[in-house]
């Protein structure tokens, strides 16, 4: 089979694709988890937590395909990163899993039965299913940007030598979870302004300022600390773009600032935390003058600018090893073939197109704000 793209252009291609489908599942569903985690603070009354979870209910499902896609995406793109991510941080995986599993249980069961001990009990499971995920997502790209402890042996097998989740849970680890949560209730919040109105509104109104500013000032933080407080890592020997999918035939250093060596070789990637930070910051300023649909545009382009730098640091690193780093999985030697990677890639031309534009005429046809009066008019029918 003639394949029109070389192999480094593909193995480029989904690496870009793999970061669109990442970026598209924190904004697409970022803001569901948003919503779920600010639940018990905005809403303080069964009708305004009706209200809060009726601004969700009708999208949150169609939302989670982005997060099934980028799974995929790594299976079919990138099979050494997911054996070596799924396995390794697998309890932490395990954690997101159940507290994903609670929102669908959550919504479909609060409302069966009036019984106020029934309904708090459901309301602080969706809180956790919307904290938890939230949290762990960004402790993992902390941990990334630090290595995994793993190795890999001359017959290709990868092996993880890390002690499980608290590992985990360093300090840096956990304030990239941070920056995740800070960033996703800002976009949650920003979200709720626009669906609701009264005192659930004005609540988020005032979350989402302070939940951007502190994403702002997390963000900030967490770049200090990759300068100055975390090892890089680099690729030293020859790079062949082209070459086997084998992470064994590189070397690699790690030292201090080498994350950063990106932005001097290639200057246009500074627009990736320039966005991060931009983003926020209109975000943050557009929600107090109370231009709701442009804050969360804007948002958006926050949310893609915080992904983007962590991805555009790394390259091409996808997963260092910080116990064997010239095992590290890289977009040179970790994915799959030359034609899986084309075949793939027209699956995804068709495939993401539809995603796309569902999703566009569900917003279409499913627009307007949520309120008390709706939500009573359609008790029997509504979460």
């Amino acid at each position: 089979m003639s394949i029109p793209l070389d192999y480094e252009s593909l193995r480029v291609i989904w690496w870009l694709l793999l970061g669109v489908l990442l970026i598209g599942f924190a904004i697409m569903d970022g803001y569901d988890l948003g919503v779920a985690t600010l639940l018990p603070y905005v809403a303080r009354t069964d009708i305004e937590r009706r209200i809060t979870i009726n601004s969700i209910g009708a999208h949150w499902e169609g939302n989670q395909v982005w997060l099934i896609l980028g799974g995929g995406a790594v299976f079919a793109a990138w099979p050494p990163l997911y054996a070596a991510s799924f396995s390794g941080f697998y309890i932490a995986m395990f954690l997101v899993l159940v507290t994903l599993i609670l929102r669908p249980v959550g919504f479909d069961f609060r409302n069966k039965f009036a019984d106020t001990r029934w309904r708090t009990f459901w309301d602080y499971a969706l809180f956790a299913g919307g904290l938890v995920p939230s949290l762990v997502f960004g402790v993992a790209f902390g941990n990334l940007l630090q290595g995994a402890p793993f190795r890999i042996d001359t017959d290709l097998r990868i092996f993880y030598e890390g002690s499980g989740l608290f590992e985990l849970l360093n300090p840096f680890g956990l304030l990239c979870g941070l920056v995740s949560v800070a960033m996703l209730v800002a976009h949650g919040a920003i979200y709720l302004t626009h669906r609701t109105d009264g005192v659930v509104a004005a609540r988020a109104r005032g979350a989402a300022i302070i939940a951007a500013l502190a994403t702002i000032v997390l963000f900030a933080l967490a770049g200090l600390w990759v300068w100055r407080g975390i090892d890089g890592y680099a690729i030293t020997s020859a790079i062949a773009p082209d070459g086997p999918s084998n992470p064994l035939l590189k070397t690699v250093t790690r030292g201090p600032g080498l994350w950063l060596a990106n932005y001097t070789t290639y200057p246009w990637t500074i627009a990736a935390p320039i966005l991060g930070f931009i983003g926020m910051l209109l975000a943050l300023l557009l929600t107090a003058a109370r231009w709701r649909g442009a804050a969360f545009f804007f948002s958006a382009i926050g949310i893609l600018g915080i992904i983007a730098t962590a991805g555009v640091s790394m390259f091409p690193f996808l997963m260092p090893s910080d116990i064997a780093p010239n095992a590290s999985l890289t977009v040179w030697d970790a994915s799959s073939s030359k034609l899986t990677l084309f075949v793939m890639l027209l699956v995804a031309l068709i495939l993401l197109p539809i995603v796309i534009i569902y999703t566009a005429i569900a917003f279409r046809a499913l627009r307007g704000m949520v309120t008390a009066s709706v939500v009573e008019k359609n008790s029997a029918s509504l979460y």
